[in-house]
């Protein structure tokens, strides 16, 4: 139950503590490469972070009882990162534009500005196990603070 706002003076309050840190959320290119488990994944190519089997990496409607749980109940990915399908949508810094480019990108940018902030991974309330997929995007208004929206954050 956090909006994009939220998220964003988190990161700050945490830089402030720890000078020189440099928290952030991830753009919308590092979090889907940590999702798909970075180099180590690349092989894989999961349609779930760390497995093709949703159920061995993340929590949905079916298994998670309308709730949302606690990080690392589930199979981590080739990172070591848990929770990256299902469970909670998470922010990223990058406005949603809608659509992806088709052509091959290293760390591509998002739009300048818009109305929607980017929300990756999914939740513990999607029916449709495919909206929990690494490659799934959505957007919404970055002061939504949905009971199914969460964060992670980078560090440079």
């Amino acid at each position: 139950m956090v909006s994009w706002f939220g998220a964003l003076a988190y990161a700050n309050w945490l830089n402030e503590k720890n000078p020189g840190a440099n928290y952030r959320l991830p753009t919308e290119a590092e979090w889907e490469y940590a999702a798909r488990g970075g180099q180590k994944g690349l092989k894989n190519n999961f349609l779930y972070s760390g497995s093709d089997n949703l159920e061995e990496v993340g929590w949905y409607d079916l298994n998670s009882s309308n709730d949302t749980k606690p990080v690392g109940g589930k199979k981590p990915n080739e990172l070591g990162l848990h929770d990256m399908s299902g469970n909670v949508w998470e922010w990223c810094a990058d406005w949603w534009d809608g659509g992806y480019s088709f052509e091959a990108q290293t760390n591509p940018k998002g739009p300048n500005s818009g109305l929607y902030r980017v929300l990756r991974g999914g939740s513990w309330n999607v029916s449709f196990t495919g909206n929990c997929r690494v490659s799934l995007r959505d957007g919404d208004v970055p002061d939504d603070r949905g009971g199914n929206i969460g964060f992670r954050l980078a560090q440079d």
